[in-house]
């Protein structure tokens, strides 16, 4: 596979969705969870919306509970977090499995496309992979890296 839009998955709500209703669109795929000392980076990946949303641009948050338990919450305490914490706007999913066997495909796909520290696995929640209007994942960033770093990346892809 060449793109992420071939695959699909299911949102926060429970509606499957294609990955190909991005197409055109510069994406930021981010392993997200509640209970982390990274997540008050949603803020900034809502800001990251804010700021390129209308330019073809969108954040993608995977709530994942595999590192340190730190997604305990059902998809709807999950939500309401999201909701009242950070007021995002942009789309959250259903939570998933980043590594092993249970992995999300989509997840699968963007590890084989960037590797990182510890090869095609994910090291920690908040890992971030940039995509390019075509689908193709361009960049792969640590969970320490903020969204606002990935500002100027993002503006490159967009103009």
């Amino acid at each position: 596979m060449s793109n992420i839009y071939q695959f699909d998955a299911q949102l926060n709500n429970g509606e499957t969705v294609s990955f190909a209703q991005w197409q055109q669109q510069v994406l930021l795929v981010v392993n997200t969870a509640s209970a982390c000392g990274f997540t008050p980076q949603y803020q900034g990946l809502e800001k990251l919306q804010q700021q390129f949303g209308e330019q073809g641009f969108s954040v993608l948050a995977f709530p994942c509970n595999q590192f340190g338990k730190q997604e305990k919450g059902n998809d709807e305490e999950v939500k309401n977090f999201c909701d009242l914490n950070f007021n995002i706007s942009f789309p959250l999913f259903k939570k998933v499995d980043v590594n092993g066997a249970e992995a999300l495909p989509m997840y699968r796909w963007l590890k084989q496309q960037k590797g990182g520290v510890l090869g095609s696995r994910i090291k920690w929640n908040f890992t971030k992979f940039l995509l390019n209007s075509k689908g193709e994942v361009v960049k792969r960033y640590a969970p320490t890296t903020k969204p606002e770093q990935i500002a100027g990346d993002i503006e490159k892809l967009l103009s």
